[in-house]
């Protein structure tokens, strides 16, 4: 640990102390092994008041700071997220997502309907922190932190886009509509029938640097320009050049237009130039040799072209494992609301990420816990693990969730299906999604807040609340789960129940490598909501058997288990002491509950 790291570890409470863990020892677990914690640093803790603003001056149309804004900065850091570094730990997490903490334009959008850049993804300057969150030593600091309690730090990246900086002069101070690459081909200026321009430019499938050079002129679909007051915003320089961006107006999120329009208005990178390639490859690479980040998490994923992904993913890894981090998870945002494992996998295998977010598991989750679906989706969902390059290996490293900050929370999305729901059913839902993400396959993440019982109203910024006291009135009317307090006060204490059993089952997930690297067999599901049930690990006598109940009535069921396991041993709920016959176990469940039970091998008693 550097002395500055040091010395701002001390400014913030914190100490790596005689008992830090080595950083060799952190980097040798593999990525299935983690439990991760995602935190927007800006709806975390302000452990500096004095950054607020970023260090501009004005009004919140020039500083981005207004706490009182769902949509605006709220003053959370990195100071603070470094000084709760315990509180984080305390959880079970092993692994911190960060949302971007790189610079962002402080403010964009169309007049009054203005938002700040406080959640990371409008970037300007790749190179260096958004003083809002502190600076680069305190992010050095942060890391070298979490890795003295070894926690991994794995950075939230972007390279589908920039923050909206280009306009296009066709359409200023209003939205552009996507223009084809048919009807506004990159060899005529304005359409099929314009003006020649970029002479021999033989289309973007063919990407190498002598064709790329040949592509001069961006007005083929419009005539970008950028601002004077922001001609040099963009760090490093290449990113300030239109050239290097599509130029076609607004993604519809179909079709042609998912890869090369405008992502809400934000500036679409043309990926495809091997120009740009190197030049992210530079970027990113930079991260890794100065801060020994963990790995990375890559917004936007499914928005890039496959050549890229097949270029940059292998030397972040190649990079990362010069300095000395052997596993460097890089896992991709495909954003997806269907039970598909198909359509996520695909990025495994084309795209070559070595994994992806588990977009599927949170859809399943959720139709199972609303009352949509029957147990038999959880079925679905593990049947797909085979489409994954790697198959089930790859499928224990993806990154699980039951919510996040685009999509929602799950206790929101629960108290959709359920209105009338008591408080306690409310708690009890809301534990059997924990349940299932912390003992079913892939790697478990938890958006920060859901320990806490947050729930939101929806998705984006109504689901983006802050950990520290919040001013935000529509935040601060959300009815809680498993406690009576509102967002208005600080939530860092460990007394909620969802928190507790999140803890819990962590350390039950740690002590047992069957829960993070054993083989998922479905023992029990059907189409209409009851139960579920499902072992993880071998046909050994040591696997560990887990049943859900999704319903609102009891039951009791033989279910099928491992054909040596004999006795059980309960870890969460109540488990039978042993099998009723071999390879049988009758489990009972109360209603929305639960039961995780280790197998023991041993001989039956002869009747």
């Amino acid at each position: 640990m550097s002395i500055t790291a040091a010395l701002l570890l001390a400014l913030a409470g914190q100490t790596a102390g005689p008992a830090a863990v080595p950083i060799e020892q952190v980097r040798a677990r593999a990525p299935e092994d983690e439990i991760i914690y995602f935190v927007l640093p800006d709806r975390f803790d302000n452990g500096d008041p004095s950054n607020d603003k970023g260090g501009l001056t004005g009004d919140r149309l020039t500083t981005g700071f207004d706490p009182t804004a769902k949509g605006f900065y709220h003053g959370g850091d990195l100071k603070g997220l470094t000084r709760r570094l315990d509180y984080i730990q305390s959880l079970g997490v092993t692994a911190i997502w960060v949302a971007p903490v790189l610079k962002n334009k402080a403010v964009q959008g169309a007049q009054g309907h203005e938002s700040a850049g406080y959640h990371g993804y409008w970037i300007t300057d790749f190179t260096k922190v958004d003083p809002h969150f502190g600076t680069d030593a305190e992010f050095a600091a942060f890391v070298d932190a979490a890795h003295a309690r070894g926690m991994k730090v794995y950075m939230d990246i972007i390279a589908n886009h920039t923050a909206d900086v280009i306009q296009y002069r066709e359409c200023i101070a209003k939205r552009c509509a996507y223009r084809s690459k048919a009807d506004y081909p990159y060899q005529r200026r304005g359409g099929v029938s314009g003006k020649s321009i970029n002479t021999g430019f033989a289309g973007d499938a063919v990407q190498t640097p002598e064709n790329f050079a040949r592509l001069t002129d961006p007005t083929y679909a419009y005539t970008p320009f950028v601002p004077a007051a922001e001609a040099h915003v963009k760090v490093p320089e290449w990113l300030n050049d239109p050239r290097y961006y599509h130029n076609r107006g607004d993604s519809t999120f179909a079709g042609e237009s998912a890869r090369y329009g405008d992502f809400g208005g934000l500036d679409d990178v043309m990926t495809e130039d091997p120009r740009v390639v190197a030049g992210f490859i530079n970027i990113y690479g930079s991260w890794i040799d100065r801060f020994g980040v963990d790995g990375f998490r890559i917004d936007t994923a499914r928005h890039v072209n496959p050549e890229f992904w097949q270029a940059f993913i292998p030397a972040m890894q190649s990079r990362a494992a010069a300095r000395g981090i052997p596993n460097f998870p890089i896992f991709g945002e495909v954003y997806s609301e269907a039970v598909d494992p198909g359509y996520t996998a695909q990025f495994t295998r084309r795209d070559k990420y070595p994994e992806v977010l588990d977009f599927s598991f949170q859809a399943a989750t959720r139709a199972m816990l609303t009352g949509k679906a029957g147990t038999d989706v959880f079925a679905k969902l593990i049947d797909g693990d085979v489409l994954y390059e790697g198959g089930d290996a790859t499928a224990l490293r993806l990154p699980t969730f039951t919510g996040n900050h685009d999509m929602g929370r799950m206790g929101h999305m629960l108290d959709q299906a359920w209105p009338q729901a008591t408080d306690a059913e409310r708690l009890q839902r809301l534990t059997l999604a924990h349940v299932l993400l912390l003992s079913a396959r892939g790697v478990p993440t938890i958006y920060s807040g859901d320990e806490q019982g947050f729930t939101g109203h929806g998705g984006d910024q109504d689901s983006r609340e802050d950990l520290f006291p919040s001013q935000v009135t529509s935040y601060n009317d959300n009815r809680l789960i498993g406690t009576t307090t509102t967002t208005a006060t600080a939530h860092f204490g460990t007394d909620n129940p969802i928190f507790q059993t999140i803890a819990k089952l962590s350390r039950i997930r740690r002590d047992h490598v069957q829960l993070r690297r054993g083989r998922t067999v479905v023992r029990f599901a059907s189409d209409k909501p009851g139960l579920l049930a499902f072992t993880r690990g071998d046909d050994d006598g040591r696997e560990i058997f887990v049943a859900l109940n999704t319903s609102s009535q009891p039951l009791t069921a033989n279910v099928e288990v491992g054909a040596r396991s004999a006795r059980f041993t309960a870890l969460a709920g109540n488990c039978p002491a042993s099998v009723t016959a071999p390879g049988s176990m009758m489990i009972t469940l109360p209603p929305l509950g639960y039961a995780i039970c280790a197998a023991a091998p041993d001989r039956l008693p002869s009747k």
